[in-house]
């Protein structure tokens, strides 16, 4: 296979679009659902988004450089521990969420505008936009760390030479962010929809904290029932 052959056009397709379907992994929904909870518009949810795929596509061309450069796969034991750390993060996600949820520092105020009374919401952290970027980043790191031991196997079976192995990994961490980018701004749709009904909102944000929780939860779980067959 050359490197411009169309059987690396093929693959280099296949993994954009296995990327896009990437980013609709339950943890990884869940995870961008809970940092978007607590956004107001649809532009800092694009961010969200975008952000999470830049984290993981630099994880993903990282240790895809050191494992493609010596030809090598990631142990099982090593791969269930960056699920492990998937979880942990998920449940912090979860009981950030809840946390912030029950200390109030999203607050109602209502005002009447033409004798029509309106409910504005807002928030006294002026930097919780900034927090949200910086944790999608590190979270998509995370998943990146998760998802590089299986990307890792594909690339080593699909593509022989190191270059064309980066240039699989590249496509699909792009599918990965531009789907991610996508699904953030649904995923945050319900939310900026209900912002004026403050216990429809709510009811919302704790959904989202909870299945956060629960889901890593069974992550970590998963690793510790796991583990004990690759000892």
């Amino acid at each position: 296979m050359t490197f411009f052959s169309w059987e690396l056009i093929t693959a280099l397709s296949l993994g954009f679009i296995l990327g896009l379907k990437h980013a609709l992994d339950a943890d990884h929904i869940l995870a961008v659902t809970a940092i978007t909870s607590k956004t107001k518009n649809i532009k800092t949810s694009s961010l969200i988004g975008s952000f999470w795929g830049f984290g993981h596509a630099l994880t993903l061309l990282l240790v895809g450089i050191v494992l493609l450069a010596f030809k090598i796969s990631l142990p099982q034991r090593v791969a269930l521990f960056f699920e492990f750390l998937v979880g942990i993060f998920l449940v912090f996600l979860g009981v950030k969420v809840l946390w912030d949820l029950f200390h109030d520092k999203l607050h109602a105020h209502q005002h009447t505008h033409n004798s029509v009374p309106h409910t504005h919401l807002h928030t006294h952290d002026h930097s919780l936009a900034h927090k949200h970027y910086h944790t999608s980043f590190f979270m998509g790191m995370i998943h990146g760390l998760a998802g590089s031991a299986a990307l890792t196997l594909l690339v080593l079976a699909s593509t022989p030479t190191f270059f064309q192995g980066i240039s699989f990994i590249l496509v699909f961490g792009s599918g990965a962010t531009l789907g991610m980018l996508l699904l953030s701004m649904v995923l945050a749709l319900p939310f900026l929809f209900v912002q004026r009904f403050t216990r429809l909102l709510k009811g919302l944000q704790f959904l989202a904290g909870s299945l956060s929780i629960l889901l890593g939860i069974s992550l970590i779980y998963s690793f510790y029932y796991l583990q004990k067959f690759f000892l």
